[in-house]
């Protein structure tokens, strides 16, 4: 199954995130006496202010209008923070944009997303015959994939303070479709089989490659919805369209057989954070989060067949001011063992304030391809390690044995977890 994610007035949402004072006022990104508005929120937009819209004709629509300029910097990291969370469920990620992608959601185990409910708009979905075994899987692959989506979108809000859209299908046009008609916040899905009748009333704009003057053409001859092309004569839609023809119809079909292309290039970090429903002041508490954090990470590490030798802990409090900690180690581990000692003094760094924590995170970086280079010695005293991974040589493979056992139960969605997880319960 197929997750389209766009993000809603991407570049207003992240102002209105860094700066409270915004939420729930008309904020516009762009010249803040000339030039265009190129992000507007939704509060703008019930005003009548869209993009692109010169910035005097929008301050006139909507005299309370906040112009903020634009901040292409600070959007990429929103950017990269979106899809780090993304990462967080599936490796399978496609950035389309700055503000939206794909991900492709294959048999992962469901409790890494935590089937949640989404603040969106709804779902709908057509079944096969019941008793046919393939309709069967297909039904269970949707309704994993609608609870990654709704985890995934309440992940993003909660962690860094935008809103998202999500559509989910069996495949990326009627995904994306899926998303865009019902925003913002919109959590909607088609189940595979009901991709004609959710789009078969769509006006024929809704197809790739549709614009104004193509869709006046379409209309002129009396196709306008998405129906209306996926039923017409093959003669009268290459009239209009030419050479898109026979691609616009199978996309008003319902047919879609584009894949998902994951960027080439290694993935550079591991990364996971936690919003908490309370702040918390307890040091015990957050490392025993962060602990949990290093078992999920490093699961994934090794999945990967790589190694890691950095670590850095972040802390974000109410009034949405962070820092980051982080440390080096010599040589690269796959264990998290090793990293546990770390985490309690890298903790205490980042929170100085000592005031109550909103949010925990960890991030594991500059990661090596490949297992660990002999017996390491993460404990010395120039490595930075925190000495109870060095260890001897019995019991790192105790504890790499340790670890491939809870590894496979993670992939068999077992539940089995360690001490500090069970903690917090």
């Amino acid at each position: 199954m197929i997750i389209h994610l766009d993000a809603d007035a991407f570049f207003a949402s992240v102002e209105q995130a860094e700066d409270p004072s915004l939420k729930g006022r008309p904020v516009g990104v762009g010249g803040r006496m000339r030039g265009v508005v190129a992000s507007a929120s939704y509060e703008a937009r019930r005003a009548g202010v869209f993009t692109p819209m010169p910035t005097a004709q929008a301050l006139q629509l909507c005299p309370g209008l906040v112009m903020v300029s634009c901040d292409m910097a600070k959007y990429a990291v929103y950017s990269e923070r979106m899809f780090a969370i993304a990462q967080d469920f599936t490796p399978l990620v496609e950035r389309a944009s700055i503000d939206e992608g794909y991900l492709e959601i294959r048999r992962w185990p469901c409790a890494h997303w935590a089937m949640g409910r989404g603040s969106g708009s709804g779902q709908v979905g057509v079944m096969r015959d019941a008793g046919d075994p393939g309709a069967l899987l297909g039904l269970r692959a949707y309704e994993e994939a609608m609870g990654a989506a709704a985890a995934l979108q309440a992940r993003i809000q909660a962690e860094i303070g935008i809103g998202v859209s999500v559509g989910v299908a069996a495949n990326k046009l009627v995904a994306q479709i899926a998303a865009k008609l019902n925003k913002p916040r919109a959590l909607f899905g088609v189940a595979a089989g009901g991709e004609s009748a959710f789009l078969a009333p769509l006006d024929v704009k809704w197809l790739p490659g549709v614009g104004e003057k193509l869709g006046r053409a379409f209309h002129s001859v009396g196709l306008r919805r998405v129906a209306d092309v996926a039923d017409a004569s093959p003669e009268l839609v290459r009239q209009v369209a030419g050479g898109q023809a026979a691609a616009l119809q199978l996309f008003a079909r319902g047919v879609d057989d584009r894949p998902v292309v994951v960027e080439e290039g290694e993935v550079k970090s591991y990364g996971r954070q936690e919003t908490f429903a309370e702040n918390v002041c307890s040091e015990e508490e957050l490392v025993s989060v962060l602990r949990g954090m290093a078992d999920e990470l490093m699961h994934r590490v090794r999945r990967d067949g790589r190694t890691v030798r950095t670590l850095s802990v972040q802390v974000r409090y109410q009034d949405m001011s962070e820092a980051t900690r982080s440390r080096t180690m010599e040589a690269g581990t796959d264990l998290e063992g090793d990293i546990y000692p770390l985490l309690g003094p890298l903790l205490r760094e980042a929170w100085e304030r000592r005031a109550c924590v909103r949010l925990v995170g960890l991030r594991l970086s500059n990661p090596v391809q490949g297992p660990e280079q002999g017996e390491l010695a993460l404990g010395g005293a120039g490595s930075g390690g925190g000495g109870q991974g060095a260890g001897a040589g019995g019991d790192r493979r105790k504890q790499k044995l340790v670890a491939s056992l809870l590894d496979q139960m993670r992939e068999r969605e077992l539940p089995l977890v360690r001490g500090h997880s069970l903690e917090r319960k």
